[in-house]
């Protein structure tokens, strides 16, 4: 024991778990989101609406909710985690019957004080009950056909509900959300190999039904694989986004054209520029340096997140804390590689920068599960 938790034990407790939190995690977050509000600023013209201002108050708010769920202990989630499957399961239902629509796609359900997005929701919840499930069953079952079968369908459920609304990039984030928190619990090499396989099989169908009457995409979604492989056919179309994406992220150079100096976005060039597209504004004004520090900031949150898994000795803390972190990792590094033309635009924000409300909300409740596990490990 060191000599800061002796002293920490003379602490009341809720104080201390106050002091047990991870705050150089929270630090983290905070800065990555501040850079957020600050690219929100920009692309407004410099004022804190309509982004900005109703971003920050999410994020106090996200703050509020993080120490409210880490304060309580981890076994009460574990306790609630298939519960909550279920509930996010059955929101994923009433999309289909009440959602609202926005884009062409119907996505989110409206309680009034907001909108709130369902399969946000889906991509924590599906890693506590994964995590609860592995955590519950003894380890030399978890390779056992038996036993894989039940976590697949887990995943199966919720991304066939996410296909229907349509949303690609959500239920692929699912499936290999689902797929990592199965391999970090144990479960065989051979399975992955033999899904990706069939991952393969299932492009090459969704190449040929192109056209036919068993289409298996929408049209749009087939454009943006079109554009993915050749934006230059349409630069004024399917291709427009993508193309000016470029453009903003080769003009910032170094060290970018300067705050709120990116012609790109402030000309309104770029579109989506505070959702999907806001990390080219911030490439365009501060250059490589800005974004590699972004990206810095990110890899250090996944770093500290691993670190207290690795040192967490309760199974299900631990999966949960990995799980989260590799969804976490899997939301930046897509969002990224979208805007940067190394992956089809799927509609992925970026984690903490990106404006929305229900992406803030659920990122926080999964920091918020990484602290209480932090706080509440075995010690």
């Amino acid at each position: 024991m060191s000599y800061l938790e002796y002293n920490v034990k003379h602490v009341p407790t809720g104080l201390r778990k106050v002091l047990y939190l991870n705050w150089a995690l929270l630090l983290l977050v905070t800065a990555v989101a501040g850079a957020g509000f600050l690219m929100l600023y920009s692309v407004a013209g410099g004022s804190f609406t309509p982004w900005a201002e109703p971003q920050m108050k999410r994020y106090v708010m996200g703050v509020i909710v993080m120490f409210i769920v880490a304060m309580v202990p981890i076994w009460f989630w574990r306790s609630v985690s298939g519960f909550a499957y279920l509930v996010s399961l059955a929101l994923l239902v009433g999309v289909e019957v009440m959602g609202s629509v926005g884009m062409g796609a119907q996505r989110w359900i409206d309680l009034g004080f907001m909108r709130l997005q369902p399969s946000e929701l889906m991509k924590i919840t599906l890693v506590m009950c994964l995590a609860a499930y592995y955590d519950w069953l003894p380890t030399e079952k978890t390779s056992r056909i038996l036993w894989v079968i039940l976590p697949v369908l887990l995943i199966l459920l919720p991304t066939a509900l996410v296909l229907r609304q349509p949303d690609l990039g959500t239920s692929l984030l699912l499936v290999i959300g689902g797929a990592m928190v199965m391999f970090l619990a144990g479960v065989h090499w051979g399975y992955f190999v033999t899904v990706i396989g069939m991952g393969v099989g299932v492009v090459v169908a969704v190449f040929q039904s192109r056209g036919t009457s068993w289409q298996l995409l929408k049209n749009y979604q087939y454009r943006r694989i079109d554009t993915f492989l050749d934006p230059s056919q349409d630069p004024l179309g399917a291709g427009y986004h993508i193309t000016q994406s470029k453009i903003a992220l080769g003009s910032g150079g170094w060290t970018g054209r300067g705050f709120m100096q990116g012609t790109q976005s402030r000309l309104n060039f770029l579109p989506e520029k505070h959702t999907d597209f806001i990390f080219t504004t911030l490439a365009e004004e501060f250059g490589y340096v800005g974004a590699i520090s972004l990206l810095s900031l990110y890899a250090l949150i996944i770093v500290f997140c691993v670190a207290s898994a690795i040192s967490n000795r309760d199974r299900y803390a631990a999966l949960l804390t990995l799980g989260i972190a590799g969804a976490f990792f899997l939301f930046f590094a897509v969002n990224m590689s979208m805007v940067m033309g190394l992956a089809p635009v799927v509609g992925v924000p970026l984690p903490l920068v990106s404006y929305g409300g229900s992406a803030m909300l659920v990122l926080m409740v999964g920091f918020g599960l990484i602290q209480s596990a932090h706080v509440h490990r075995p010690r």
